[in-house]
C-alpha cells in the first residue's frame, strides 16, 4: 500500500468546528491503494506547513492531501494552484494578519497541484468542482509550502456544514463531504 497523509484544520474565525477535520477523521484508514495517516493542523501561517512536513516524513508519505474549510462555497473543490502570497482578511489563530507578503522569498509565483485534480473532480460528480485559487490564507500557505518543499501534494476545500451556515450561505452535509473525499482519493490511484 501507498501512504497518504491527509490533513484537516482546527476551527478558526470564531467557529466551534471545522468541517475539514470533521470529515478527515471519519474517513476509513484505507481507501483503494492508500493507507491514510490523519493529522489535524493549526490555522497558523508557517506552523501548518511545518507540522504537515513533519507528519509526511514520519509516515513516509507518497502523497499529501490537505483539506480545509471554505465558507461560502457550495461544492467540494480541489485546488489547481497555490500562489506565493500571504494576505489575511482575518487573523490566523496566533493573531498574525499578513498583508501582501511572500511565502518564500525569491521563489516561483505559483505551483500547480501535483495530484490529478480533474480526475478527482470528475469522480466527485456534481458535488465537486475545480477551483483555481486556494486563496491567500493558511490553506494556500500550506499548499504552497508543501509544493515548494518538493512534496507530491494537493488541497481540497470543503463547504460549511449545515450547522455552521448562515441564511443564504451554502453548506453540505458531512456524509456528502466524506463521500466526495473518498471518491477523490480513489481517483488518485
Amino acid at each position: 500500500m501507498k501512504h497518504l497523509l491527509i490533513t484537516g484544520f482546527e476551527p478558526f474565525g470564531g467557529e466551534s468546528i471545522n468541517p475539514s477535520w470533521e470529515a478527515v477523521q471519519r474517513l476509513p484508514d484505507e481507501i483503494g491503494c492508500w493507507q491514510l495517516h490523519k493529522t489535524r493542523l493549526p490555522v497558523v501561517y508557517g506552523e501548518a506547513c511545518a507540522a504537515a512536513l513533519l507528519a509526511a516524513k514520519a509516515c513516509s508519505a507518497h502523497a499529501v492531501l490537505c483539506v480545509g474549510q471554505a465558507g461560502g462555497r457550495a461544492k467540494v473543490t480541489p485546488e489547481m494552484v497555490a500562489i506565493n502570497l500571504r494576505y489575511a482578511s482575518i487573523p490566523d489563530n496566533a493573531g498574525s494578519q499578513p498583508k501582501d507578503e511572500p511565502i518564500a522569498a525569491n521563489a516561483p509565483a505559483a505551483y500547480f497541484s501535483t495530484l490529478p485534480v480533474r480526475n478527482m473532480v470528475q469522480a466527485m460528480g456534481d458535488k465537486g468542482a475545480v477551483s483555481y485559487t486556494a486563496g491567500t490564507f493558511v490553506c494556500n500557505d500550506l499548499l504552497y509550502g508543501l509544493l515548494h518543499n518538493g512534496l507530491n501534494a494537493g488541497f481540497i476545500h470543503v463547504p460549511f456544514l449545515p450547522e455552521q451556515a448562515r441564511e443564504g450561505v451554502p453548506s453540505m452535509p458531512l456524509e456528502d463531504i466524506v463521500e466526495c473525499l473518498t471518491k477523490g482519493i480513489q481517483a488518485m490511484e
